[in-house]
């Protein structure tokens, strides 16, 4: 039997139920995998709460690693005992087994554990399409970049910095400042919208930062825009704070022809190809040290609510793992 978290409405952490299913055998395509590790991401939240749709009852989660345990028919790019990892749909990745496309999955070294692989592939490969593809960071781009002492900014700002970037981070509150230079911001602002853009062309020296990445929404939406030099890009990848107001296009023109984008990983990993490319550049990252991944919480399958509850409320932050 498979015990997996499931939920039939919208809303707080406490739908989140524990539920046990019957096993199934794979189809064409497909792999049984036993999981040893499960991602939990803020799309998950978002999920949960309906801020983005899915039909109910459902699953939830997009990450994990295990074993593969029985092969479906046409299957050759992995084989039963394979050490794997994925960071795409099909959801329900909360759960101690399950189905899953076996051209998603990505095969991992041994020197990386499960835990370690569920805690970094869907932030890593973020990361990578964020820095490669939707502005290709390198010597002399200045970003600026919120939530630096989260998961995602544990790995994205010591990958830009390898890539030669300016990093400017964006913390939420001081206690977070120490941490975030620590791991290579060369600058690092406590978030306070009515100043941050003043506070970007200071250190800048008027010049501001070519590219803002933005999870937060709402609240830091128009600071980011008046952070970027003329002809910068916003990138707006998230929305904590709830979705920013709708943007007229004489205001991109009017600050300097910006440019704005609302990038998703799905969109950047439609082919299984472009997945495994990406995939392969994060363990490359990994191996050769420039990126590490950090288990910052783990809890047990059955406490995926509380889970959802401490990463909301920051009680836990950074790369937060379920076992099952």
């Amino acid at each position: 039997m498979v015990s997996a978290i499931r939920f039939s409405q919208f809303g707080n952490p406490e739908v989140l139920q524990m539920e046990t299913l019957s096993e199934q055998s794979p189809g064409p395509g497909e792999v049984w995998l036993e999981q040893e590790a499960i991602g939990v991401n803020f799309l998950d939240v978002t999920q949960r709460k309906g801020a983005v749709p899915i039909a109910l009852p459902s699953g939830l989660g997009l990450e994990g690693a295990g074993r593969v345990a029985i092969v479906g028919a046409g299957v050759s790019n992995v084989r039963t005992g394979d050490r794997v990892a994925y960071a795409t749909g099909p959801i329900g990745s909360y759960a101690s087994a399950r189905l899953y496309p076996a051209q998603r999955l990505v095969k991992i070294p041994d020197a990386l554990s499960f835990d370690d692989a569920a805690a970094v592939m869907f932030k890593g490969i973020t990361a990578q399409y964020l820095l490669k593809a939707t502005y290709p960071v390198g010597p002399g781009t200045t970003i600026l970049l919120y939530g630096v002492a989260g998961g995602l900014g544990e790995i994205m700002v010591p990958w830009a910095k390898h890539l030669g970037a300016t990093v400017i981070g964006v913390v939420s509150k001081s206690a977070s400042v120490e941490k975030a230079r620590l791991l290579g911001c060369d600058e690092v602002l406590v978030f306070d919208a009515a100043s941050l853009a003043s506070d970007v062309a200071r250190i800048t020296g008027g010049q501001k930062v070519d590219v803002v990445y933005d999870p937060i929404g709402r609240v830091s939406f128009q600071a980011s825009l008046d952070s970027l030099r003329p002809r910068g890009l916003m990138v707006s990848f998230g929305a904590s704070s709830g979705a920013p107001s709708a943007v007229e296009l004489s205001t991109l023109n009017s600050q300097g022809s910006l440019y704005l984008t609302r990038p998703s990983l799905a969109a950047h990993t439609a082919s299984a190809s472009e997945y495994q490319e990406r995939a392969q550049d994060v363990l490359a990252a990994i191996s050769a040290g420039i990126i590490k991944p950090r288990v910052r919480a783990s809890y047990s399958l059955a406490d995926a609510a509380l889970a959802h509850a401490d990463l909301e409320s920051g009680r836990s932050s950074g790369a937060i793992i379920l076992k099952p």
